[in-house]
């Protein structure tokens, strides 16, 4: 888990409330309210992380048993299964009994499973942790298998030793009963142990136990090592990707940045000789446009309301340029301005219709900016009446902003987006994007839109 934030970069203790995306970004409550519960990074949603375990309860786990795999499990299950077979056992061997006439109780014979099976519970725990520990590896398979060999032995000797403490651990044919190996003697007032039923019970069973039992332990140890191996391998490849791309996007970013600033350099450049008042204002208005830009150096996802409002400061600055010929119309459904979009989306469609469109014509033209919801998609379009496809030199695919921009769709919504540079009837051209709508967070406190934004400029 990560300690800090990647918005604000203050610590995050281990008690503390964070929110994670499927891609581990992590953010405090601050950053959460701020970026309205969506990953400015892949556009996912921001959930509340677990809180993280303290030392004292990660130590109470066994080292030797794999993460994912609670020692408590690990004994529920042994616990469980034992306890089934041992029935499952019972209930035969008594039906068998029933069928050929033997008076033999039915506590009788669960007594006689019991003691045979139920003396694996305690040590499947300490055979399924020794054979993860100690798996069969191309580097030290000898030596490991030696260490697993010995633990088959000692296994063994421990299931003997218990089963002795049983009331039916040995059949004594003299008294044609179950005894234990474990008697008190009258005459000596003393415990006496009958060593020879530990040696009878061991020979007659330790190629059960090692083959019947101990192998299938080992064999579970190892394809449950090797599924959590699986899983620790394909989530480390997803973290990588994941960072691959948020390195993709930033770098897709950075290169949308410095294009509209050369634009609009460019733009300044060529009024500093005719109208140098006119050039003072645009330098005003890109301040004010890189001043936002900078506070949003880190973000790849943003609200459409806040991309409505970058957009509206570059508007700006281009009708200082175009004065009364640049007219733009903004039309934007009320319920898609909490709608996540990248930010820099809309920069690169509205300098396409500018320097394609109104540019092109002496009597300047209107640019169109409008949003619409469509099932679950959120439909963006920017037109202008300028000459379209049919003025020399346009292209169809538009020119870096616009191929930067088809790249960070791809990578951030994959198939599920589209980018079309339609010629209209009329004249003019229609950039259409269709993306996946995605809200913020209800609850979560909406940031102010200017006014502009959604109003005429």
């Amino acid at each position: 888990m990560k300690t800090t934030c990647e918005g604000c970069g203050l610590g995050l203790p281990a008690d503390s409330t964070a929110y994670v995306c499927s891609y581990e970004c992590t953010f405090c409550p601050a950053c959460f309210s701020k970026k309205h519960g969506i990953c400015p990074h892949c556009a996912g949603e921001l959930v509340r992380r677990p809180r993280r375990v303290s030392s004292r309860s990660s130590r109470s786990v066994s080292s030797d048993i794999p993460r994912g795999f609670r020692t408590s499990i690990i004994w529920a299950l042994s616990l469980g299964v034992w306890t089934f077979l041992a029935l499952a056992y019972a209930i035969t061997i008594y039906e068998s009994y029933r069928s050929t006439g033997s008076s033999v109780s039915f506590l009788t014979v669960l007594g006689m499973q019991s003691s045979q099976i139920l003396t694996y519970v305690p040590l499947t725990p300490l055979a399924f942790a020794l054979a993860y520990r100690y798996q069969i590896q191309r580097n030290y398979w000898a030596r490991n298998l030696l260490v697993l060999l010995a633990g088959g032995l000692i296994f063994t000797v421990a299931q003997v030793a218990l089963r002795g403490m049983t009331p039916y651990a040995f059949w004594d044919p003299q008294v044609r009963h179950w005894v234990s190996a474990f008697a008190w003697d009258a005459q000596t007032h003393g415990l006496r142990i009958r060593w020879f039923m530990f040696e009878r019970i061991f020979l007659t069973n330790v190629v059960d136990d090692v083959v019947t039992t101990y192998l299938p332990i080992v064999l579970v140890a190892h394809v449950a090592s090797y599924y959590q191996r699986l899983r620790e391998r394909e989530l480390r490849t997803s973290q990588l990707q994941a960072q691959l791309e948020k390195a993709r996007l930033q770098s897709l970013k950075s290169q949308l940045q410095p294009h509209f600033l050369f634009n609009t350099l460019n733009s300044i450049s060529a009024l500093m000789l005719t109208n140098v008042e006119a050039a003072d204002r645009m330098i005003t208005r890109l301040g004010d446009l890189l001043r936002i830009s900078l506070e949003t150096a880190g973000t790849q996802m943003t609200t459409l309301s806040r991309e409505l409002e970058f957009v509206n400061c570059y508007i700006e600055i281009e009708k200082v340029r175009f004065e009364e010929r640049l007219k733009v119309t903004i039309d934007v459904a009320p319920e898609t301005l909490d709608a996540s979009v990248p930010h820099l989306l809309l920069q690169p469609l509205v300098d396409n219709a500018i320097k394609h469109g109104i540019s092109r014509l002496m009597s300047g033209g209107e640019i169109r900016i409008s949003a619409r919801q469509d099932a679950a998609d959120l439909r963006l379009e920017v037109r202008d009446n300028g000459p379209g496809f049919r003025e020399p030199g346009h292209s169809s695919t538009g020119g870096v902003g616009l191929k930067i921009t088809r790249e960070r769709l791809e990578t951030i919504y994959g198939r599920n987006q589209s980018m079309e540079l339609l010629s209209l009837p009329d004249g003019g051209v229609a950039a259409q994007v269709c993306i996946p709508l995605r809200l913020a967070v209800a609850g979560t406190e909406q940031p102010p839109v200017a006014a502009a934004s959604v109003a005429p400029a």
